[in-house]
Parts: structure tokens; sequence; C-alpha cells
């Protein structure tokens, strides 16, 4: 049943324009060498040698460029151990109602603002710190700056490089090239080892957003390999490439409290962004890949399956864009730092954890003395998280 179900799914007329097929991309002996589906078992063994390859990066290589730079992480106020506050952030929810807080407060013996207090330090301990932030946007950023840079070499003397219309020349009757076949096999590699590690790494506001860019990433890379659409593949991989460094780069300096040089490099960004990604991406490569095969072919399947998932990355990318926007707004007078709008700040500065550790210190709340772990008068009125 199994293979009559695959020989069914890669018929000649699902992924090739009418009149070609899969025998199309048969070798030539002594001659011609077309990509085939079994070459991308190869980029598993990638993906585990990048996962190696990141561990020793940021341990010998990372973090000695985080000190370098300065990177210096704040020192959080551990909350203290509370079996009953503990259990209910693990069990039932990590921003508690206020009825909520009411109830522990009077289970815990303590006043609602040191439960809200203790639930805010929790809170705290469980988000990334500076120098791990750092060491995920240093691997990002060498690999792909080497990846654009690659790319521009082995793409800046192709023809498709120049003319749109050269990717669907003879298609898909278009050998292989070594330089083609590293550069799908390192790429792919990459994003799979993301999709590994990405349980361990920083989550983002956007987790979702950037589960869906790796898995349609990768769909995208696999079938383009597949069917034989690789110019369009390198071409969209490059752009890419062309402006994620740039914002990985501006994280770096981030972190390392470097804001004027974060601020200049993500103006960069974002103008190289806006221009691959909203121009570049829809009006010259989705151009080539939409209108430009109907001239050639009728449509098919595999037309409809590849153009899909260019628009589901389009779509990301005006997501991601938006993100640009927010931030840009931090250059506006008096914002002098730019920030990830995708990343958690901690909820307390350090005056604030200051002034409760003296409260603590002195038994006391800033609505009055503490007395059975409940201020006399506290009118209702609370910090909000």
């Amino acid at each position: 049943m199994l293979q009559g179900l695959r020989a069914w799914f890669w018929q000649d007329w699902l992924w090739f324009p009418e009149g070609l097929g899969w025998a199309d991309l048969e070798n030539k002996d002594g001659g011609e060498v077309f990509a085939k589906s079994e070459d991308l078992w190869v980029t598993l063994p990638i993906a585990l040698c990048f996962l190696i390859i990141r561990q020793v990066f940021e341990w010998k290589v990372a973090t000695p460029l985080a000190t370098l730079l300065g990177v210096r992480e704040k020192v959080r106020v551990e909350a203290s151990h509370n079996p009953l506050l503990e259990s209910y952030f693990r069990s039932a929810s990590k921003h508690p109602a206020q009825s909520a807080v009411v109830t522990l407060s009077k289970q815990s013996g303590w006043s609602e603002r040191q439960v809200q207090r203790w639930f805010r330090r929790r809170r705290n301990q469980e988000r990334p710190n500076k120098l791990k932030k750092f060491r995920e946007a240093s691997w990002r950023f060498t690999f792909y700056l080497l990846a654009f840079f690659a790319g521009l070499g082995a793409l800046v003397d192709k023809p498709w490089f120049y003319e749109k219309e050269e990717m669907w020349k003879e298609f898909p009757k278009m050998p292989l090239i070594p330089s083609q076949y590293w550069y799908y096999m390192i790429e792919l590699g990459f994003y799979i080892s993301l999709l590994f590690s990405v349980a361990s790494d920083v989550k983002r506001k956007d987790f979702k957003e950037q589960i869906v860019h790796h898995v349609a990433t990768i769909l995208l890379i696999s079938f383009s390999w597949v069917v034989n659409y690789i110019r369009a593949g390198t071409m969209i991989m490059l752009i890419h490439d062309s402006s994620d460094y740039l914002l990985e780069s501006a994280k770096m300096f981030n972190y390392a409290g470097w804001r004027n040089t974060c601020n200049y490099i993500f103006i960069v960004f974002a103008m190289v962004f806006f221009i691959t990604r909203l121009i570049l991406f829809p009006f010259w490569i989705m151009h080539a890949t939409i209108v430009y095969p109907l001239s050639l072919y009728p449509t098919f399947f595999g037309y409809y399956f590849f153009n899909g998932l260019l628009m589901v990355l389009q779509c990301l990318h005006i997501f991601w864009f938006l993100l640009i926007l927010r931030m840009a707004i931090k250059f506006l007078p008096g914002n002098n730092i730019v920030e990830d709008e995708r990343s958690d700040r901690d909820e307390t500065d350090d005056s604030e954890e200051e002034e409760d550790e003296e409260e603590e210190k002195n038994g006391k709340t800033k609505n009055g003395p503490v007395q059975n772990g409940h201020s006399p008068l506290n009118n209702n009125h609370r910090k909000i998280d």
C-alpha cells in the first residue's frame, strides 16, 4: 500500500510540466549529473556536525568574545524557597491572577506584595541570561556571514544571478554543479540543526513563527532540490542570508552594551531587509517563479506547491518587518538602544530590587509594616508586573 501511495505521489504530472518527468533527471554516462532525493540524507550527519561545532564554538570562541566585548550579566535576586508558591508556579501559572495571589497570600502567610514579588523573581530566574543570548547570536552571525559570501561567490558568475529567465531555461534538464551541491547540503543541514536545537535555545515571542519558518525553509530547500528548482533555490537562500548576519551582529553589540554601534548596524539591517525581503524577493524571485513559468508551461501541482511555500515565507517577512518597525521607534529622541522585540525582559530594575530587599530587612512593605504577613492597609494598591 505504501509503495502504491509513493508511486502515485511521485507521478510525473504532479511535479513537472506536461511531457516532462523524472526520466529527464537521469544521470548521463560520463556527462551531466542531476540532483537526486537520496542526496538529502547527507544533511543529517551535516546537521549533527553543526550541533557539535556549535558547542565547541560557543565554548571556545563566543564566550571569550563576550568577555572581550564586555558582556556583563545583571545579577538577579533569587526567589526564596517556598514549596507552596513553587508548586503553583510549576503546575498552575507563572502569572497568577489577583484572586490567586490573595489565596496564596492567605495560605503562605505572606503579604500580597511579597507573593507578587516572589513570582516576579521566579519568572526572572527562568529567563536566559545575556551570555546565552550572545553565544547564540554569535553562532548564527558566523554561519550567516560565511554562508552569504560563500553563496555570493558560487552565484556571482552564473547567468541566473543577473537574468531571472535563466532560472527556468531548459527546466528540468538543468545539470548539477558541485558548488550548488555543497551550498544546498550545508544550508539544509544548518536549518535542520536549528530545528533540533530550538527546544534549548532562547524562546522568544515569535517562537511559533520561528518553528513555521524552519519547517517551511527545510521543506522548500528539500523540495526545490528533488524537483530540480535549484537555480531558484540558490537565489532564495542568498536573499535570506544577505540580511540575517547583520541582525545577529546588532544583537551581539546590544548585549555587550555598545549602543551606538548596535543602532547603526540595525539601520543597515532594516534597509537591507526591506530591499531583499520586501522588494527583491516578491518582485524578482517570486515573479520569476510565479509569472515567468506561465509563459513556458501549463500549470501543474508542483508549481502551486513551490510557490505556496514562498507565500508562507513572504507572510513571515511581513510579520518580521512589523517587528522591525516597532524596534525602529526606539530611534526616536529619548531612545538610545535597540532591543530585540522578540525577547522577554526582566520585570524589575535594580532600584526596585534594592528597595524590595530593604523592605524585607525592615519587615515592611511600601504600604507600612507587615503584620502576620499582611500590611494593615494597602487600599488595594499594588504594583502591576
